[in-house]
């Protein structure tokens, strides 16, 4: 059975702090990713690739010219892909890196192609691959952002994933008093309850999670960091959207 799970940005760095790793977290999810294979892994940019997005105004949608402000950010979305790398390793996980400024790009409307090809090779191999939100080239617009969120969605119809799980850092897609949702099949049906990131969020914070999962063809789950493993082994948990 193959897993797509994603880290969230929120769960593995100090969003509050910037380009600060939650360790604790970070190594949890780790060991939970240690017991399991046929796996691929992508992770938001948190504290390290949100602020330096936003001091250089670029979004999913808002782009730049500035080959300097774009490296800014693929850079630091780099140093927080070697983190997570280094976390897997030290568990005798078999992760290799996938950046997907060199793997992909948008179309004038703002389309999403991705290559996958490197992705499916290294399952294949017995790898699992990692990838990160990051810029993209945009024709039009230079470069924008392609979130986590949007790249889940890509690798998981690519390589016709039997599951998706985005890690997050509320146990669920929380309704009005705070309790997870159980089934999320349509996003007006959830809308109201649908806010944005407290912390800088350039990517749509939970509205856009939910309308990038309702899209795929595999049942997809939004939980906390106490049910990942729960996940991997084939539980629903959290919130189930499909």
């Amino acid at each position: 059975m193959t897993h797509v799970l994603k880290l969230g940005g929120s769960v593995i760095t100090e969003k509050d702090t910037e380009e600060t790793v939650d360790t604790g977290n970070l190594a949890t999810l780790a060991d939970a990713v240690a017991e399991h294979d046929d796996l691929v892994i992508v992770h938001g940019g948190g504290s390290f690739g949100h602020p330096h997005a936003s001091a250089h105004g670029v979004s999913t949608e808002a782009g730049t010219h500035d080959a300097r402000g774009a490296r800014a950010i693929h850079d630091a979305m780099k140093r927080l892909n070697d983190a997570v790398l280094d976390a897997l390793h030290e568990r005798d996980v078999p992760a290799l890196p996938v950046h997907p400024l060199s793997a992909g790009a948008r179309s004038v409307a703002g389309g999403l192609s991705l290559q996958t090809a490197q992705v499916e090779t290294m399952l294949a191999e017995g790898f699992v691959p990692v990838l990160h939100g990051d810029v993209i080239a945009h024709r039009g617009e230079g470069v924008t952002i392609v979130s986590g969120d949007e790249l889940v969605v890509a690798v998981a119809e690519a390589i016709d994933a039997d599951r998706v799980g985005l890690c997050s850092a509320v146990p669920g897609v929380l309704d009005d008093d705070g309790e997870a949702i159980p089934t999320i099949d349509s996003f007006d049906a959830v809308a109201r309850y649908l806010g944005g990131s407290e912390a800088t969020d350039v990517t749509g914070g939970m509205a856009a999670k939910v309308r990038e999962l309702l899209a795929l063809d595999a049942p997809a789950f939004v939980f906390d960091v106490a049910s990942t493993r729960a996940f991997l082994e084939g539980d629903d948990v959290g919130t189930r959207i499909d």
